[in-house]
């Protein structure tokens, strides 16, 4: 029978969450598994299983805000060398769920391959990518996966074609446990001319958003046909701040965290943000953002 000593080189207990999140704020979870294959991985989760505890699974941990309790049960994160891996094969990339969204976006435009260069600056991994269909103006990730290998939270391992997944605005219908690999079909094009597009978004971003601080991305969801950063700006909440956490001065819909802030202190600038905005323009914001 499987114990919690069998996975003694890959589990910590009562690990902080917050290092691991760009928020850098919250406790700690219960059990943290690193797992270094998938043969690890679906053992954790059967031993999970057989003893009632939830899971959760960390990406990179760019739009996730991890309550000051901590998390119950398991938190998993795919960091082995395994679930990273990139190949390139004529004009589709497979790349694994705990791959950086960053290193798929450069390779794919080295192989001179368009498409995911529109992802550009956007962080974490291809598995929290997919699950919550990231992507901007130019375009979402979800419109060019060809396939997708998941395993449930039963230790259920499957893979998804096109016709069986679904994509909206931050919504994907992958709603298994963990994302193990994708596939992407992509085409060929004028390097030149990919590397332009790039860098111009690239640009674009650097301007508008505040990289040099600790923030999780945007918060909220926009609203169909609006934008949540320029409601938040019109109710005039740029730059307002709860304790150790405030609006971004520079786009709206960015909560940036600075030293001794908690998540209690993000969670009521939310609220506050949430309340202003429905008594100003009678919407009701949506996170885009995993509380746990």
């Amino acid at each position: 029978m499987t114990t919690l000593d069998d996975f003694k080189d890959i589990v910590r207990l009562d690990e902080p969450l917050a290092p691991l999140t760009w928020l850098k704020v919250g406790g700690p979870a219960q059990y943290f598994f690193a797992p270094r294959s998938a043969e690890e991985l679906e053992a954790v989760v059967k031993w999970c299983n057989d003893e009632e505890l939830p899971l959760r699974l960390l990406g990179g941990g760019s739009n996730v805000l991890v309550r000051e309790d901590g998390v119950p049960g398991a938190v998993i994160q795919l960091t082995g060398e395994g679930f990273s891996q990139i190949s390139v094969d004529g004009t589709t990339i497979r790349a694994g769920g705990g791959a950086l969204l960053s290193r798929v976006v450069s390779q794919s435009v080295a192989a001179k391959l368009a498409g995911l260069e529109t992802l550009v600056g956007i962080p974490g991994t291809v598995g929290g990518a997919l699950h919550g269909n990231a992507g901007g103006r130019q375009g979402d990730i979800g419109q060019f996966v060809k396939s997708v290998s998941v395993l449930t939270a039963k230790g259920e391992h499957f893979t998804r074609t096109e016709d069986e997944l679904s994509f909206s605005y931050r919504r994907s219908s992958i709603n298994e446990l963990c994302i193990l690999s994708a596939e992407f079909q992509l085409t060929e094009e004028d390097p030149t001319e990919i590397d332009r597009r790039m860098r111009t978004m690239w640009i674009m971003k650097k301007a508008a958003q505040p990289f040099s601080f600790q923030s999780a991305g945007c918060i909220f969801k926009n609203p169909r046909g609006l934008s949540a950063g320029a409601l938040i700006e019109q109710a005039g909440l740029k730059a307002t701040r709860i304790g150790a956490c405030e609006v971004s001065d520079r786009h709206a819909n960015f909560i940036v965290t600075h030293e001794g802030a908690t998540s209690a202190d993000v969670l009521r600038l939310i609220d506050l943000i949430r309340s202003q905005i429905h008594d100003t323009h009678g919407i009701e914001l949506e996170l885009e953002i995993d509380v746990w």
